[in-house]
């Protein structure tokens, strides 16, 4: 598995993670993700996930970079703090690698959620501070109440079909050394086998380089993502089977004449 810098803070996470959206399958199924070196697991209070997670990693905790996130609801500070504690509590853990804002809302002063952040921070609960899908006005205004701390990610959609991020936000991200973290990089099964019963020209393309790398379309699907410099994504599967074939979209690198095939083709 190949590791990426999460900001600039010197941490290496898996570049292939596990997300937990909607995630329905047991801890033994993330313990074999892990296993095949994706250490970094994505959750949110909002997912109902944080027990399994917890579960999952439960013994081997300082070997895995857990990310969750606070609700888009709870951003009034005394919320904030609220529901970090009572995710520490369902994750079985004393600290949280990285806490995301979930999502924007304007019924909340972003100072008095970015100071909450700061204080969790301060008292050792949190060690990263990270937003989910932010736009780069919403970034620069969060960022500017963090007196002593970077945000160092920003969890957003990307994938060979949603590429919507590359025109402003992802240049802006890269020049600012925050996190990529890309959410539905396969678009629901789309850019799978199993997924897409619709052939076109996109999807000959990227059938046509999974033979020529002897993977599958779902793994070039990731590895295309994971191409970019700062961007790590974090499939969601409910099975081994699917944990197994996501985490064999690291280690190895499509060339720069197929990323550009793939980006030409669905552009």
């Amino acid at each position: 598995m190949k590791l990426k810098e999460l900001g600039t803070t010197g941490v290496m996470i898996s570049e292939i993670g596990l997300g937990t959206w909607r995630y329905r399958g047991n801890a033994e199924t993330l313990r074999a993700g892990i296993e095949l070196g994706a250490t970094l697991i994505d959750t949110a209070e909002g997912y109902y996930t944080e027990e399994v997670v917890g579960e999952a990693v439960k013994g081997i905790r300082d070997e895995i970079f857990i990310a969750t996130k606070v609700s888009g609801r709870h951003l009034a500070y005394d919320d904030v703090l609220q529901s970090a504690e009572e995710s520490l509590y369902k994750l079985g853990t004393d600290y949280i690698d990285l806490y995301q804002i979930h999502w924007p809302n304007s019924c909340y002063p972003i100072g008095e959620t970015m100071k909450a952040m700061q204080e969790l921070v301060d008292r050792g609960l949190v060690r990263f501070i990270g937003v989910s899908n932010f736009d780069i006005d919403e970034i620069e205004e969060a960022q500017s109440y963090l007196n002593n701390y970077q945000i160092v990610s920003n969890q957003v959609r990307y994938n060979l079909n949603d590429r919507s991020i590359e025109k402003d936000l992802m240049p802006y991200c890269q020049e600012k050394a925050v996190t990529i973290m890309a959410y539905t990089p396969l678009d629901d099964g789309n850019l799978t086998n199993a997924g897409n019963t619709i052939r076109g020209d996109k999807m000959n393309t990227l059938e046509a380089i999974s033979i020529e790398v002897g993977k599958t379309m779902g793994q070039v699907a990731l590895n295309w993502c994971t191409s970019r410099e700062n961007v790590v994504a974090i499939p969601k599967s409910n099975s081994l089977e699917r944990t197994v074939e996501n985490c064999g979209a690291s280690g190895w690198r499509l060339s720069t004449d197929q990323v550009e095939r793939l980006d030409d083709s669905f552009s």
